[in-house]
Formats: structure tokens, sequence, C-alpha cells
């Protein structure tokens, strides 16, 4: 027997939350698109008090973190644990991770084309000596020198069990979470009293994040202050180049690459991104994938997949599916190279692109892992000037949006792509959901 599969009166009680969810936060990222305008006018008109508006975005982000690791390991936990057998659990988690793989190398190769294709960086003709990159010590003072797959592999396995949820590093916790799943399914029936109690804990944190949800306009409020107010819109124009093809590439990948996943299995992209329209929203503002973890977990559940399912893929892919971060980190390196004349042969090239399938995983889970995972690659090859971050260091933050909302929408995908093969996805249901129906 599934000990996944919920009762009647469970089924009620959520399509009844569903339902009540639905209504309360249809409008939410209209509430959040006037807070990011509020933001940028405040930023304009008083940039001084702007400033110090970040508490608002950091005290956010801080409180959503402080749940996601307890959320990751009852997530986990009831998920894989509530399989039928640890096979399943297996071949899923095999598939993901293969499907993870090809996405993020598809989209490595991707930023590599377009920085290739276009030369954002070319004529700047930057000089590295004179660069400021007092800022950037700090930030390269944070990144390891050890970036080698034993090293990757090595951390994640953490110090001590309560070490992991301590840092908030989600490979650790994750880890935890399947090792302390498969024991837990491993003792059968015994274990199902423990299986439901973690349910009702997940339950319990789930209840905690809708409130804190509804804090997000103030988030994005506070965020896009401080960053017109500190940065303005003036200093974008030295990369306008960069950031015009990161857009434009990771709107590519999300609407071309991922849509013909979803049209495989019969779903629309456009729908789709309708669906998660206020987590999209919330992404862009916060600036930080993370701040909608939970809620994406409840609206691929709602969409038809299954609680196993999700429970495995969701939590991987927020770890080793970072689609919008792989597009950066080739596209940034190039950028920098073409804009410091730095010249690189077809396998200087080859080569980023290889260590950057390392860099890219390991440091997932950490705050602006894609700057830092380019700091990385900068540092371990050595090829580069690593000192050439200094030009994207002051407006990282616009670039994180764009990776923020591709990753976001590609683990979406990357659920339902396996709920389909598992034939764990109720399409009817989907259906449904995706024109607004969540009475089903």
């Amino acid at each position: 027997m599934n000990i996944d599969a919920p009762t009647g009166d469970a089924k009620v009680e959520k399509t009844e939350r569903l339902i009540k969810h639905t209504g309360t936060h249809h409008r939410l990222y209209l509430w959040v698109l006037g807070a990011a305008v509020l933001g940028v006018a405040f930023g304009f008109g008083f940039p001084a008090q702007a400033v110090a508006m970040q508490p608002l975005a950091t005290g956010f982000i801080k409180v959503i973190r402080m749940l996601i690791a307890p959320i990751i390991f009852t997530t986990v936990v009831t998920g894989v644990a509530g399989m039928d057998n640890l096979k399943r659990a297996g071949r899923i988690g095999l598939k993901a991770l293969v499907y993870f793989e090809v996405m993020t190398t598809v989209a490595l190769i991707l930023g590599w084309v377009v920085a290739g294709f276009f030369h954002p960086g070319s004529g700047m003709n930057v000089d590295v000596a004179a660069l400021n990159t007092g800022e950037l010590q700090s930030t390269l003072a944070d990144v390891s020198a050890k970036h080698t797959v034993s090293d990757f592999l090595l951390n994640l396995i953490p110090k001590t069990v309560v070490g992991a949820f301590a840092d908030g590093d989600m490979i650790q916790v994750l880890f935890i979470s399947v090792f302390f799943a498969i024991a837990l399914a491993q003792l059968g029936q015994a274990g199902r009293p423990l299986v439901r109690l973690l349910e009702q804990v997940s339950a319990v944190l789930m209840r905690m994040m809708s409130w804190i949800i509804k804090l997000a306009p103030l988030a994005v409020f506070g965020a896009m202050s401080y960053t017109i107010g500190k940065f303005g819109i003036a200093s974008l124009r030295p990369i306008l180049n960069l950031l015009a093809c990161l857009y434009l590439s990771s709107l590519f990948f999300i609407i071309v690459c991922l849509g013909l996943v979803l049209r495989f299995f019969g779903i629309s992209i456009w729908k789709f991104l309708r669906y998660i329209r206020d987590e999209l929203v919330i992404v862009y503002g916060t600036g930080s994938s993370e701040s909608v973890f939970p809620r994406m977990i409840e609206k691929m559940e709602t969409l038809g997949c299954s609680r196993s399912v999700v429970g495995l893929v969701l939590p991987a892919g927020y770890s080793f599916n970072l689609d919008g971060s792989a597009i950066y980190l080739t596209m940034g390196a190039l950028f920098i190279a073409q804009a410091t004349n730095t010249p690189l042969t077809f396998g200087q090239e080859f080569s980023l692109l290889a260590v950057c399938l390392v860099t890219s995983k390991g440091v997932a889970g950490v705050a602006g892992a894609g700057f830092i995972a380019l700091a990385a690659t900068l540092s371990s090859m050595k090829m580069i000037p690593v000192e050439g971050l200094a030009l994207i260091l002051g407006v990282d933050f616009f670039l994180t949006q764009a990776r923020g909302m591709t990753n976001l929408v590609g683990n979406g995908v990357a659920t339902v792509a396996m709920a389909c093969w598992e034939k764990e996805f109720d399409a009817d249901r989907a259906a449904r959901v995706l024109v607004g129906d969540y009475s089903g």
C-alpha cells in the first residue's frame, strides 16, 4: 500500500485549502508589481532614504530561508518514505539527475553561443588595473579555492546533522533528508506514525509560510528601492549589451527549450507561466527563487504532480537544476574576457564550459550562487581576470532577476516532466487548473 495516498477527508481539506489559497493570492502579483513600481520611483526620488530600505528585502529572505531547511526535510522524507518501494525512488532520482544535467548543459551551451555570436563585451576595452575591486574583495574572500569534483562530492556530507540545518545548506539538507527517508521507509508499518507526524509538521510550516508570503510586496519595495537608490539606472549602461543578451537568452530557453519539454506532454508553456505568475513576479522583485520554494511545492501538487515526485524532484532541482545560473556562467565569463580584451582559443572556451558544469553545482543553495559560481570558475581557471567581476558586481541584482526566474520555471517544468514520465501526473486536473478551475 502506498502511504502517500491521501484519505478522503485529506482530499477535501486539501481542495478547500487550495481554493482559499487561490482566492487570497490570485492578485498577489498585482500587489508585487505595484510595490516594484513604487520602489523604483522612491529610489529615483529619494536615493539616500531608499538605500535604507534594504532590510525589508533582507529580512523577508532571511525569514524564508529560516523555514526552507525544515520544509525540504519534511517534504523529501514524506515523499520518499511514502513511495511503495525504494527502487521507484531511486529510479525517479536517477531520471531527475540525468534530466538536470542535460538541461543545464543546454543552458551552458546557449550562454556560450550567444556570447560568442553577439560579443556583448567587445569594444569596452577595460583596463583591469584601473578597475575598482575594493567591494569585490569581500565577495572573493567567501569563494573557496576548492572546486574539484571530489571536493564537491565531499561537501555533500555535512559535518553534523544539526550543522546542515543551521547553515541552511540545501544540498546537505537534501542528502540528510534522502538518507533519513530511506531508513524510515525500510521500517514499513512501524514508520507510518512518524511519516504522518512529519506530514502534520509540513502542514504547519506551510501555514507559517502563507503568512510570511503576504509580506512579499514590502520585500519587493525594499529591494527595488535599495537597488535604484544605490546604483541608479545609469549604472546599467556600460553592460546594457550583457543584460539584453542574458534576458533574451533566458526568454529563449524558457519559451523554446522548456516549452518543447512541456509541449511533449501536452501542456502549454504560456498557460504554465500564467499559472506561476505570482511566483515569477516575487522572484523578479526579490532576486531570489528560494523565496517561492514552499509555494512551488504546493503549486506543483495542485497542478496534478504526485506528492512523492514533488517531494523528491523539486528540492533536488533547487540544488542541481539552475538553468538560469548556467546561462549566466558562460555568458558572464566570455563577457569579461571580451571586455578586458582577453583572447581565448576554442579549446580554452570549451574547457571553460567543462569547468562550469562543476562550479554551477558546487555552490548551489548559496546566496548569490550565480555570481559566486562565476567567481569560482574564473579563480580556478586563471585564464580570464577575476578582477573583471567588478564590471558586473554593482548591477548583479538585475542579472539575478533573470537567473532566478529561469531557475524557477526550469524546476517547475522538471517536476512536471518527471511526474509525467512516472505516470504520476493528473493530466485532467492540470487542464482544469491551468484555466483557473481548482475544484477538481
